[in-house]
């Protein structure tokens, strides 16, 4: 489970936010706070991976409490989730370590777009991290993993087609596992060669995670799991 701060000085738009979040599969809400303070004593006393954080707060803005949990060392993940739309305030938040930036008045679709993406960064991440080092496809995977927030049918190159898109991702929702084109294409009663074109797709879209297993031949087998939930 991913563990979420809602930090916001409104207290009906933070029992939204928190329902919201409760929502999306994966997450849960670990507490509320209104103030600054509040949030800094709560993640003080209670774990948290991710903050979702206003930056309209009575007692510090969210932009001077991000720095500042930095400088205590604290290395939970921040999203901004506030009305301020000023170009000065998106560069600071970018520059002080916000992974994403939603802007207020959203629905629940627009949160549980930045929440996909966001699992999407950390199973790239995790996917990477028993390497020691990252490579260059590796590290722009990683910058790129927010790419998900996307819909997975926007801009399909031609020959494409939605319903297939939607198809090969319920298949690999429904997987335990990671699998094979093979697999993808069997379970979706698609052509392997139809298969492989839509993963390749996905994959490079970053909507999908290749994975390599390697077997007694030596050659690896490609293998492909939906990189966001849902």
């Amino acid at each position: 489970m991913i563990d979420v701060l809602v930090v916001d000085d409104d207290f009906h738009v933070a029992e939204i936010n928190a329902a919201y979040v409760s929502q999306v599969p994966g997450f849960r809400v670990t507490g509320c706070a209104h103030t600054a303070a509040q949030a800094l004593a709560a993640l003080e006393r209670t774990h948290a991976d991710l903050v979702l954080l206003d930056h309209y707060l009575p007692d510090e803005n969210g932009l001077s409490l991000l720095r500042r949990l930095r400088q205590l060392g604290h290395r939970t993940d921040v999203i901004m989730v506030t009305a301020a739309r000023d170009v000065t305030t998106v560069q600071d938040a970018m520059r002080s370590g916000a992974l994403q930036y939603l802007v207020k008045p959203f629905g629940f679709s627009g949160l549980r777009a930045k929440l996909d993406g966001y699992v999407a960064l950390r199973r790239t991440v995790e996917g990477v991290s028993g390497r020691g080092e990252a490579g260059q496809e590796q590290v722009d995977r990683i910058f790129g993993a927010f790419r998900t927030s996307e819909s997975p049918h926007t801009e399909l190159p031609k020959g494409h087609s939605a319903a297939t898109v939607g198809l090969i991702r319920r298949v690999l929702d429904a997987a335990r596992v990671p699998l094979s084109a093979h697999e993808v294409a069997t379970r979706a009663g698609v052509s392997r060669s139809t298969a492989q074109r839509y993963l390749k797709h996905l994959e490079r879209s970053g909507h999908i995670i290749l994975t390599l297993k390697y077997g007694d031949t030596g050659r690896p087998e490609h293998r492909y799991h939906w990189a966001a939930t849902g």
